[in-house]
């Protein structure tokens, strides 16, 4: 089996020009981007699948002049994938243009609230995370073990405790 050089190369460029297109603002341009990801993907299952040859279900042959099923079926997989994140990616570009006429992602104001935030105040964050765990001390929320919502029980306690659970002995009825 010889793999051509041009599909890896192809494929290569085809998964480069789709990670650079999904990294961009611009929802069309992630579309795209998806698309060529999953067109490189379809193609890299194609390489890997080697070379053709009968159907495993034709008959009885020898293995070596088989094709393998598995990169047929996660081609098969690939496909529709692509085919449904790309119908999504459409309905959120269409709604997108829409709303605001335009279909670029925005900021929101947390996110460039987190953006501004100095280095100092996460400084003191991390100081009081250090404090946080310097503390061996255990606390919780309940008072008293009347309120706790876990009771441990110790073996002498085990004779108190009424087990009403059903079992699986008969009940004196027909077993049918």
């Amino acid at each position: 089996m010889e793999i051509s050089g041009v599909l890896i190369v192809i494929m290569a460029v085809l998964f480069a020009c789709g990670v650079y297109a999904m990294l961009e603002r611009s929802l069309t341009r992630v579309l795209i981007g998806f698309l060529l990801l999953g067109n490189a993907t379809n193609l890299l299952l194609l390489i890997v699948m080697g070379e053709p040859g009968i159907a495993p279900f034709f008959g009885s042959g020898d293995k070596d002049e088989m094709s393998d099923p598995l990169p047929q079926a996660l081609t098969l997989t690939a496909i529709v994938i692509t085919f449904a994140v790309s119908a999504f990616l459409l309905a959120l570009i269409y709604r997108s243009w829409q709303l605001g006429q335009a279909d670029t992602v925005e900021d929101d104001e947390a996110d460039i609230a987190l953006r501004e935030r100095s280095a100092e105040t996460e400084d003191a964050m991390d100081d009081e995370t250090e404090i946080e765990e310097e503390d061996d001390e255990a606390t919780t929320d309940f008072v008293g073990l009347d309120t706790a919502p876990i009771t441990v029980l110790s073996s002498r306690d085990l004779s108190a405790v009424r087990d009403d659970a059903p079992t699986d002995e008969p009940t004196g009825g027909d077993p049918r």
